[in-house]
């Protein structure tokens, strides 16, 4: 069986200030879909096939419990732009495999690592 990861879901207490908080950060807006008490808004960091999912009504986790990693290429490179779009970021920490990451949280808590190589 081929399958790939097409999103994940990420919980946040606030939809629309958490879409904010993405977008200022350069991920694409794909859609933002209101059904009955479900609305689903689907980001895409730049250069990913992977999404997320934020919204009402379309997971039981509670906000700010999820954690993702996103892959750079250059992570000083992409430091500089997070920075100039208003992320905080954590200090650079290397992983006994080399491999470079920084850690960031959005509004509600839910953890990203910006891992480079």
């Amino acid at each position: 069986m081929d399958s790939k990861l097409e999103a994940i879901v990420v919980p946040v207490s606030d939809v629309d200030r958490s879409r904010h908080f993405y977008r200022a950060l350069g991920f694409r807006l794909d859609r933002d879909d209101v059904a009955g008490d479900v609305r689903v808004v689907e980001l895409t960091p730049p250069g990913s096939p992977c999404s997320i999912l934020i919204g009402t009504g379309i997971s039981t986790a509670a906000p700010g419990s999820a954690c993702g990693v996103l892959k750079v290429n250059d992570l000083e490179a992409a430091c500089s732009e997070l920075r100039a779009r208003g992320a905080a970021l954590g200090p650079v920490t290397r992983w006994p495999t080399g491999v470079s990451y920084l850690a960031f949280s959005d509004p509600d808590g839910n953890r990203w690592l910006l891992a480079g190589s």
